[in-house]
């Protein structure tokens, strides 16, 4: 895909805590007891690590199902109050969720497509 999503902040600390969020949630993705991510409502489910972690953020849009986009090879950089994410999976809507609950607006496109948009790595 050479997806690139981009969340634009009002404040910078706004970003941090953003990028903060997401890397929890990479190391609880990676360590869920029952990493059995199913796409069925009835047998997907959270363990109580994760729901408590969800109540503490104050982060209820992301579903059970969703949580496997975090264990994702994704490449995260922080400029100011920019979060720019990188990959090449298709999946993306719970980094959406995120970026969106946590204020920011949100531009996703292809590399591939767009290369002269992408935020080039220095």
């Amino acid at each position: 895909m050479n997806l690139v999503m981009i969340g634009s902040f009002k404040q910078a600390n706004d970003a941090e805590e953003a990028r903060d969020l997401i890397a929890q949630l990479s190391e609880l993705a990676q360590n869920e007891p029952n990493r059995s991510f199913n796409d069925d409502p009835r047998e997907s489910r959270f363990s109580e690590g994760i729901l408590d972690f969800f109540m503490k953020a104050n982060l209820m849009t992301i579903g059970p199902s969703e949580l496997e986009q975090f264990s994702y090879d994704v490449s995260i950089e922080r400029k100011d109050n920019t979060l720019v994410l990188k990959t090449d999976e298709a999946d993306v809507s719970a980094f959406l969720k995120l970026l969106i609950d946590r204020g920011a607006r949100v531009e996703i496109f292809s590399a591939h497509e767009y290369p002269e948009a992408a935020p080039s790595r220095k």
